[in-house]
């Protein structure tokens, strides 16, 4: 019987962000599924959309054993910490050696970890587990489309395979992808050509989403480019907030042939880099996003949608904020928001109980410039111990432990507060504390893209602002210090020069 390893660890990491990821950060998973172990892995990797799932379904549609090591996955932030990047790495490395005759390693990864070490976070693991392998087997990993891939990541994989969808509904559909090609290598003993073009300007990750143009046009042509002479290609748009010389956006193909490969590639590369006009778009201030759409509910029959994007806490915002908030109730808004982190609080509202009404610091406790905690009294509604289900297309189906949380009132809006962070993606997370999304005016949710996948349905008009965040929508205005030189910090940006280095000099003697 053929035997698999497998694993998976993930992290999105913002190296401008201002809370680093530790190892219970991985053991609680966020909106991920709790670390998992051994045999317990392939218990908690079931009709989930995560890449590991979908992988364990094909392999075991296809007869495959599995040997697990461990599933860990933290929701983005600044960097891994040694101590847990270390803790994770000596599993999935001792599990991989303890597994006996195998004949395949898959691993599902991220590829935008950044750890206190190592700025190559997934060049660091494939790296090691290679060491543990040998040369010879196969080793497959899927990635999420945010991937900041490296030359030493192509190196040791012999596929890397990106999802190709933002939101991202397509996790669970690229591990599948990843067991189809897998299976060819077992059966053809082929080792594929690879090819990798990294691209010369920085994605925001705002005009990232597949849904519009020009990203839903680019994959279209991406899987028409695949055929038997090219079973796979990817393209990465990147995740631009790591301050690595990795950063940015690349595309990745394999072919029967080198040729084969590089050709895919050069097309894919020449179209991404034809559409760079296209990634860019209008990003609107607190109170203009706030007051237009003030304006379009009086007509709109559904709840007009803003994407707090710079707080995103799935791009390593703290998700705790508050410049959306003072708008909303600076311009006397009726509607709702979420979700913001604040413990402190949350607790507070279940010792009051509903109905009390008391005065908080709410959020604003991460230190993000232009942000403090909103000093103001606010009711409570509603308490909830924060677990349900998330029913939407980018969760679907996962636990959601959101800790003790709460809804708050202020005048006409409503604020949903919890103990744990998650990016406000799935209806669920408004109705856990009894609002009901489909009924409000306005609805702001503390992400870029993915509440796209849920929340496009019930929405009148999509709208994104840009209140004080660890994610600028802007990547120009990043502090960058190790990008590649050369590459355009924005679409049609000015180029990245590295700073010239601080010069000493001695006091003048005699």
């Amino acid at each position: 019987m053929t035997r698999i390893a497998v694993g998976a660890f993930l992290h999105e990491t913002n190296t401008f962000a201002p809370t680093k990821a530790t190892f219970e950060d991985f053991v609680h998973g966020g909106g991920w599924p709790s670390m998992a172990h051994g045999a317990d892995v392939l218990k908690v990797m079931r009709k989930i959309n995560v890449g590991l799932a979908g992988f364990v379904e094909a392999a075991e549609a296809n007869g495959w054993e599995l040997v697990p090591t461990i599933s860990a996955a933290a929701v983005p932030s600044a960097h891994v910490t040694t101590d847990a990047f270390e803790r994770v790495m000596k599993e999935i490395v001792d599990g991989i050696a303890a597994a006996g005759p195998i004949d395949a390693v898959y691993l599902d990864l991220h590829g935008a970890m950044v750890t206190e070490r190592h700025d190559d976070g997934e060049g660091e693991t494939l790296a090691r587990v290679r060491q543990v392998i040998g040369k010879d087997l196969p080793l497959v990993v899927s990635l999420d489309l945010h991937a900041n891939v490296s030359p030493e990541m192509m190196d040791h994989a012999d596929a890397l395979i990106a999802y190709r969808t933002y939101p991202h509904v397509d996790m669970a559909e690229t591990g599948r992808a990843c067991a189809k090609h897998l299976a060819l290598m077992l059966k053809t003993r082929t080792r594929f050509a690879k090819a990798f073009r990294q691209l010369p300007f920085l994605i925001p990750i705002s005009w990232q989403c597949t849904f519009d143009q020009p990203a839903k046009g680019i994959y279209q042509r991406l899987a028409a480019l695949e055929n038997d002479a090219v079973p796979t290609l990817s393209f990465a748009p990147g995740f631009p907030a790591a301050d690595i010389g990795d950063c940015g956006p690349s595309v990745f193909a394999y072919g029967r042939t080198q040729a084969d490969a590089d050709a895919a590639a050069d097309k894919l590369a020449a179209l991404i880099e034809s559409h760079e006009d296209g990634f860019d778009g209008r990003i609107f201030s607190p109170d203009d996003g706030v007051r237009l759409a003030m304006e379009l509910a009086r007509s709109a029959s559904k709840p007009i949608v803003i994407a707090d994007t710079q707080d995103n806490p799935g791009a390593g915002g703290d998700s705790d904020t508050t410049g959306m908030l003072r708008a909303l109730v600076r311009n006397r808004a009726s509607g709702a928001t979420g979700v913001i982190y604040d413990p402190e609080s949350a607790s507070a509202a279940h010792a009051a109980g509903v109905g009390a009404t008391l005065t908080l610091d709410l959020g604003g406790k991460s230190g993000i410039p232009g942000d403090a905690p909103y000093r103001e009294s606010f009711v409570v509604e509603k308490l909830s111990d924060g677990n349900f289900v998330a029913t939407g297309p980018y969760y679907r189906g996962r636990d959601m432990e959101m800790g003790p949380s709460a809804c708050l009132r202020i005048g006409d809006v409503r604020v949903v507060v919890a103990s744990y962070k998650a990016q406000l993606a799935d209806q669920s997370m408004y109705r856990y504390v009894g609002i009901e999304p489909t009924e409000q005016k306005i609805l702001v949710n503390k992400s870029s893209v993915h509440f796209r996948a849920d929340f496009e349905p019930i929405a009148d008009k999509l709208l994104i602002c840009a209140a004080p965040g660890a994610m600028p929508a802007d990547t120009a205005m990043l502090p960058w210090t190790k990008l590649r030189p050369g590459i355009r910090i924005k679409p049609n940006g000015p180029a990245f020069a590295p700073p010239a280095p601080s010069r000493s000099t001695s006091p003048v003697t005699g």
